[in-house]
């Protein structure tokens, strides 16, 4: 292991890697289920032979990718069906049902084709430091303030949007909006009716498990981050069973461990629909496209700088070593999902949570590879760890990611407006890629409107300008 993963030189061992990777695993498993719920409507597009289909590709394709970052990269992140990706495919996908007149699972099927081509795009652009040389183009400053806005976009999904309640009353009703927000406990739970002791329960879990992280990181036990998680469900399991009368474990009841091999093959696996596809327009198809390798490539770009920066695994320059083999495991996990048929592979945000929890070689990344692939025969399993649990390990890395705000010059108007923009986009818009667009425009203008247009590169000027043609022209 040592001799293939590097642990000595990486100042890490097997024990610590791989706790790294069950703790990165552990804030990723919603996405086993949540995928195929959102690109199937939760089984109501397509029914349920496509929902298992998508789940195994998802699991599938998380596996792949990942493993490939583990032995291509040796790096310690893990990859799956990228979140805002997922739910934009499935957009496009009805688009297509209306354009085209066909059914939802020919048209997912004709829309597997272009997360197919941008697959292959990545592929050759990764093959030929394409994609490198636009990481390296990125001013220094947009590169510094990828990691703590990034810590703020954890934040707000683990206290805004993880862990959502519903009820007769409606809902989904959040930490942040309506709990805390409420003018008072009554208005909270008038407005959330029996939802209002499950956000209770989601209120103490979240905060018990983040101080039992922070308690630990401080006296430096290793894996706290997993034993805050650990310690943090197991608080939710025994309150939800004695205070709320319900079963924790009930999905696990009558729940099948057999893999959907055959729902697979049947609706998504080598099954593009060429007929329909023709049928899109090939200006729809290339702007699609385009707007799919615009997203995945700054979400993935953001992410492997953001959280690479984290682990001091970045020169002087900002440039993180092996860039560019990253950069093709996670093009390879997106033709992988195409294939067996899921939306675009990316590379999770999630991932720093490992890497907090001491995660710095490919062992990490394989260790949560393989757990994704067990999630094939184990996947109910997953399914009963508490979102609360998985905020406590969020809100935790995102805190620890802001630190690196220190290291943007704030005297410096050039990196600290792109920062500062960047810092509030990230978290509003729910989009790393669209954060880092608006940061280089910001920076570009900056630059041309006080004489220096000269100290702006070429392909910031051109990345700029699509990211201005995506803004307003909807392409």
């Amino acid at each position: 292991m040592d001799k293939l993963f590097k642990l000595k030189e990486n100042g890490t061992n097997v024990k610590t890697e791989v706790l790294a990777g069950v703790t990165t695993f552990m804030t990723m498993a919603y996405i086993v289920a949540l995928n195929p719920n959102l690109l199937t409507g939760f089984g109501a597009n397509g029914g349920q032979g496509l929902w298992n289909a998508v789940f195994l590709a998802t699991v599938i394709s998380s596996g792949v990718g990942t493993i490939c970052m583990a032995f291509l990269a040796n790096k310690p992140f893990a990859m799956s069906s990228g979140m805002g990706l997922n739910s934009f495919f499935a957009v496009v996908v009805a688009n297509i049902v209306g354009l085209t007149g066909a059914s939802y699972l020919e048209s997912y099927q004709a829309g597997m084709i272009i997360i197919l081509v941008e697959g292959i795009v990545f592929i050759i652009l990764s093959a030929y430091n394409i994609r490198e040389k636009i990481v390296e183009a990125i001013p220094l400053g947009v590169r510094l303030a990828i990691s703590p806005a990034i810590g703020l976009m954890l934040l707000n999904i683990g206290l805004g949007s993880n862990a959502g309640i519903y009820s007769e009353t409606g809902g989904p009703f959040f930490v942040m909006r309506d709990f805390f927000g409420a003018l008072t406990a009554k208005s909270a739970a008038d407005l959330m009716g029996s939802g209002y002791g499950p956000m209770v329960l989601t209120v103490v879990t979240m905060f018990v498990g983040l101080f039992l992280i922070v308690i630990l990181d401080i006296k430096k036990v290793r894996g706290c981050v997993l034993i805050g998680m650990l310690g943090a469900s197991v608080l939710y399991w025994i309150c939800d069973f004695l205070f709320l009368g319900q079963n924790p474990f009930a999905s696990l009841q009558g729940a099948s461990f057999l893999p959907p091999f055959q729902d697979m093959v049947e609706n998504t696996f080598f099954k593009f629909n060429g007929a329909v596809f023709v049928k899109i327009g090939w200006f729809t198809v290339i702007t699609l496209i385009i707007t799919f390798c615009m997203i995945d490539m700054f979400d993935t770009i953001g992410t492997l700088v953001g959280t690479a920066s984290r682990a001091n695994m970045i020169d002087e320059k900002g440039n993180m070593p092996k860039m560019k083999e990253a950069l093709l495991s996670d093009a390879i996990g997106t033709c992988v999902g195409a294939v067996t048929g899921t939306s675009t592979i990316t590379t999770f945000v999630e991932s720093a949570s490992g890497v907090e929890a001491g995660g710095r070689t490919g062992l990490t990344a394989l260790t949560t590879g393989l757990l994704f692939l067990a999630c094939m025969f184990i996947a109910p399993l997953a399914a009963v760890i508490p979102a609360a649990a998985t905020s406590s390990a969020l809100i935790y890395v995102g805190i620890v990611m802001l630190s690196g705000f220190k290291k943007v010059d704030l005297d410096d108007r050039f990196q600290l407006v792109p920062a500062a923009i960047m810092l509030i986009a990230m978290p509003i818009s729910g989009s790393i890629g669209h954060a880092i667009g608006l940061g280089l425009i910001s920076y570009t203008v900056m630059k041309v409107c006080t004489g220096k247009a000269k100290d702006v590169s070429v392909v910031t000027y051109v990345i700029s300008a699509l990211f201005l043609v995506k803004f307003f022209l909807a392409v």
